[in-house]
């Protein structure tokens, strides 16, 4: 478990800024692929985690099935993850019908979406970055890049 919080915090350093004590998700809000806005705070109290991702970047279409996978099995642990978009609803929507998505895709404009992700922390300005919020709405992990699916379930298997 040291080694594993070693390892989080170098991580957090290289890729932005770790996520400090009064570090709390904003309110924000963005349209789904059916063009019906939603607004983050409608999952409060659940343990969130938010993935801002584009149809063409590579990294970020090698993950969602992991997230797929990842939402069925900790559903009931009240986590829900949350895709986020930096792209065209059509290409979204193509996509989410094309392999099933089994969570929310909002859809951001590209100013919108990465001024958010930036907000967030996202320094490196790239996608993906994923980030886990518990269920006080406290920012308790971010990550610049793909995220690796072993590490988000150590994040994952924290309680709150």
């Amino acid at each position: 478990m040291i080694k594993f919080l070693k390892i989080c915090i170098f991580f957090s350093v290289l890729c932005g800024r770790n996520a400090q004590a009064d570090d709390f998700l904003p309110d924000f809000s963005f349209p789904d692929t059916e063009d019906k806005t939603h607004t983050i705070s409608e999952w409060k109290g659940k343990r969130l985690v938010i993935n801002f991702w584009a149809t063409w970047c590579q990294p970020c279409l090698k993950e969602i099935p992991e997230f797929m996978v990842l939402q069925t099995q900790y559903s009931k642990q009240n986590v829900q993850f949350i895709g986020i978009a930096i792209d065209d609803a059509s290409a979204v929507l193509h996509y989410k019908q094309a392999i099933g998505v089994n969570y929310p895709l909002l859809v951001s404009s590209e100013w919108e979406g990465f001024d958010l992700s930036a907000k967030l922390g996202n320094a490196a300005n790239t996608v993906p970055f994923t980030l886990v919020v518990d269920s006080d709405g406290k920012i308790i992990y971010r990550y610049a890049g793909a995220v690796k699916k072993n590490e988000l379930v150590s994040v994952l298997s924290l309680k709150k």
